[in-house]
């Protein structure tokens, strides 16, 4: 399986920058990344009919990544309490991972979306984690920011964006979905709205098989 733990594309305080001149600038980090992406036609795609499952990505806006695709592994502090997750936590799940911050309005907008999303697919073994790459993970900005959003998924928090640049985040908000068994089924950077139908039918192709 391949890996892009050892190839983050930023370091350091530029990481930061750009972190926040790509919200403002509303950049398409896609552009960006070196991982492989599947093309049309192309053999190995998720469904026994590929040509239409490479529309599902496409009608909601998510780049697909070609087969074997696996994330940098990180554990990280979890909001509320001194406890930590990862991402072998949650490996028969469905994982939708998002990194986000207060201050990103496209963050904010598609909050919603995403706990309607976890609120109706949880218990079918899709998993919604939040990365909180606020500087510092100050607790006076966070806890009042997820009460009002009334966000019960799990938040974790990147405070140094250690995470983060192992992922290859240049602009928020960015979310990866995480097949069961931990293959990176693709990306979208940007806000997306996670409940739409469109979404939900793709989404449902790719939750756990039920025993």
């Amino acid at each position: 399986m391949r890996s892009w733990a050892s190839n983050t594309l930023l370091g350091g305080t530029r990481r930061d920058s750009l972190l926040r001149v790509g919200l403002a600038a509303a950049l398409l980090a896609g552009v960006l990344w070196a991982l492989p992406v599947r093309q049309p036609g192309e053999e190995g795609g998720h469904h026994r009919d590929h040509g239409a499952a490479l529309d599902a990505f496409e009608k909601v806006g998510i780049t697909e990544f070609k087969a074997g695709q696996r994330g940098p592994a990180f554990r990280l502090r979890t909001f509320h309490g001194e406890g930590s997750a990862s991402l072998e936590d949650f490996t028969h799940e469905l994982v939708i991972l998002n990194f986000w911050a207060t201050w990103c309005t496209p963050c904010t907008l598609e909050m919603p979306t995403l706990e309607m999303l976890w609120h109706d697919y949880r218990a079918r073994g899709l998993v919604v984690l939040g990365v909180s790459v606020d500087r510092g993970a100050p607790r006076a900005l966070l806890e009042p920011y997820i009460a009002h959003l009334r966000l019960t998924f799990p938040i974790l928090l990147d405070p140094d964006l250690k995470t983060a640049g192992a992922w290859r985040v240049t602009s928020l908000p960015a979310t990866f979905i995480v097949k069961p068994g931990g293959e990176v089924a693709g990306m979208a950077v940007g806000a997306r709205e996670w409940n739409s139908a469109e979404m939900r039918s793709l989404l449902e192709t790719l939750l756990p098989v039920a025993h």
